[in-house]
C-alpha cells in the first residue's frame, strides 16, 4: 500500500473515531436507567425498558468499533496493516476504505 493511500486511510480512521465518539456519547444518554414513574402507562414502560436494551447494545458494537478504529489508526503505517490476519493476503482496498478496523478480507471474514 503507497503513503498516499495510508495517508487518506489515517484520515478516515480519525474521522470516523470522531463520529463514533459522537455516536457513543448519544447512545449513553439513550441508556440511562428509567425512572418508573407513574405518568407512564405499563406498555409505554415496557415499550422504553425495550428501546433501552437495543440502545444498550448498539453501544456495546459502538465501542467496540471504535477500540478497533483506534488500533487500525496505530498500525496504519505499519507494514502489516492491510493484510489479512488469517491468510496474509492483501485486503482489497475498498474494503479497507469502507471498513479501515478490518484485519480480515472478504474470503476470511465470510467463513
Amino acid at each position: 500500500m503507497k503513503k498516499e493511500q495510508r495517508d487518506i486511510l489515517h484520515e478516515k480512521i480519525q474521522d470516523l473515531i470522531s463520529r463514533e465518539d459522537e455516536k457513543i456519547e448519544d447512545l449513553k444518554n439513550l441508556t440511562q436507567p428509567i425512572s418508573p414513574e407513574n405518568a407512564i402507562g405499563r406498555i409505554s414502560r415496557m415499550d422504553a425498558i425495550n428501546n433501552k436494551s437495543v440502545n444498550e447494545a448498539a453501544l456495546r458494537s459502538s465501542q467496540n468499533k471504535l477500540k478497533k478504529l483506534k488500533y487500525a489508526l496505530t498500525q496504519v503505517y505499519e507494514d502489516s496493516f492491510g493484510s489479512c490476519a488469517v491468510c496474509g493476503q492483501t485486503i482489497q482496498e475498498g474494503r479497507l476504505m469502507l471498513m479501515p478496523e478490518s484485519n480480515k478480507c472478504i474470503r476470511c471474514a465470510s467463513r
